[in-house]
């Protein structure tokens, strides 16, 4: 099986090799555990392989996206104008100014239809290899039962596109899940990040729950943000 290096210091070497193509990973960890910014990551080390991505934002202002990850010194804009980057609108629901700026608009999150058929457009685009949802958890946020049933229709199309995926998952700081029901048992891989007080400071530190397709750590590896972004530690 082709394995697709994520690029994330130290996170290939635990994955041996890297994340299956076309795996649909779950991404899921507490407020603060730096999980946004080691999914943009995943798709700005894509793009430096030549590997098209798209990033949908469900959370945030797509102005925001590119300027926190311009802080990291991942100018995306160029990549946009060569086609090989769309940051998808699933946040403003095409109020305002976004209409002028954004051609990629969800605007009825509602409607899980509308969301599909711009997710499925946009990749169809670029021929994206890498996908990220942040954060999934929005979709099924009022309506949980049916958490399992729209990760499964997103793998579907993911997975049937020949795209790597990561699906960022929030979950309370004590929740012992992964961020819905049942979502562990529809996805591919679980990483799971963690911001612990440990002697009066916090530390971070992920576990790759499972991952299909490949051998991985099974030991928790602390991680620092560093200027450059996620760089994962050898474990004590």
């Amino acid at each position: 099986m082709r394995k697709i290096e994520t690029g994330i210091e130290g996170l290939d070497e635990i994955l041996f090799g890297g994340i299956p193509e076309k795996n649909v990973v779950l991404l899921s960890g507490g407020p603060g555990t730096g999980k946004t910014i080691f999914s943009q990551q995943f798709l700005w080390q894509g793009l430096q392989k030549g590997e098209p991505g798209i990033y949908v934002a469900l959370e945030e202002h797509p102005i925001q996206v590119r300027q926190n990850m311009k802080q990291f010194g991942w100018e995306v804009k160029p990549f946009e104008e060569k086609g090989m980057f769309i940051l998808v609108d699933a946040f403003t629901a095409g109020v305002g100014r976004s209409k002028e700026f954004e051609k990629y608009i969800v605007l009825d999150l509602m409607d899980l239809r509308d969301f599909l058929d711009v997710l499925r457009q946009a990749i169809k685009d670029i021929n994206a290899k890498r996908v990220v949802i942040d954060s999934v958890t929005t979709l099924y946020l009022n309506k949980p039962t049916f958490a399992r049933s729209i990760i499964l229709q997103l793998k579907r199309i993911l997975a049937g596109t020949g795209c790597t995926s990561l699906f960022v998952s929030q979950i309370s700081i004590d929740e012992r899940g992964f961020g819905g029901p049942g979502v562990e048992h529809g996805v591919d891989g679980i990483i799971r990040l963690d911001l612990n007080e440990i002697e009066g400071e916090l530390k971070r530190s992920l576990i790759i729950w499972k991952m299909r397709g490949t051998n991985h750590s099974l030991r928790r590896h602390p991680f620092e943000i560093t200027n450059n972004g996620v760089k994962i530690l050898k474990s004590q």
